[in-house]
């Protein structure tokens, strides 16, 4: 292997410049916005496990309990897989000749990705499916279920914003990148 210095938007050799992978960025967002989901509001805060508001799951209860743990460690498995099916297109378009990204631009497509994450799975299982709240422990939980998608909603803006004003194409002329070749 050889290691060769690519400069900005790589060339295929047809005339066509290569930016970095959107998807996979956005798709490890997903995956790190339901590890913090499910690690500080299910485990560290324990506001709430996935099934604390189904009424044959009462957290009240050892078999409710039971079921809530089982549910939460699913729910922790698709977060695991969700991040490793991002980076292993990230490794994938990276050995296609994808550059890698702008530090900004990477970062605005993992919030886009985790306020994604809090839109649906605040929509779904706060509002259409009523799985949980986010402080099923309160009486009145619309107010943290709104705060909650509000929140996926500004990560969202934000994420968006940093990545269209950090673009790959174009403003990383004449920034470095290593690449390995064989």
């Amino acid at each position: 292997m050889t290691d060769q210095l690519r400069t900005g938007p790589t060339s295929s050799g047809d005339g066509c410049e290569r930016r970095p992978a959107t998807g996979p960025w956005v798709l490890l967002g997903v995956g790190l916005g339901g590890f913090v989901d499910g690690i500080l509001l299910h485990q560290v805060l324990q506001w709430h496990h996935l099934l604390t508001a189904h009424p044959d799951h009462p957290p009240t209860t050892v078999p409710g309990l039971q079921a809530n743990t089982l549910a939460d460690g699913l729910f922790h498995v698709g977060s695991w897989v969700a991040v490793a099916a991002g980076l292993a297109w990230l490794l994938v378009a990276w050995r296609r000749g994808a550059p890698a990204p702008r530090p900004r631009w990477a970062m605005g497509l993992l919030l886009l990705g985790w306020g994604l994450f809090n839109l649906v799975e605040g929509a779904v299982n706060h509002h259409l499916l009523g799985l949980h709240h986010v402080r099923d422990d309160l009486g009145g939980p619309l107010a943290w279920d709104l705060g909650f998608l509000a929140f996926g909603l500004l990560l969202v803006l934000i994420g968006g914003l940093l990545a269209r004003t950090d673009p790959p194409q174009g403003a990383s002329a004449g920034r470095a990148t290593t690449v390995r070749s064989r």
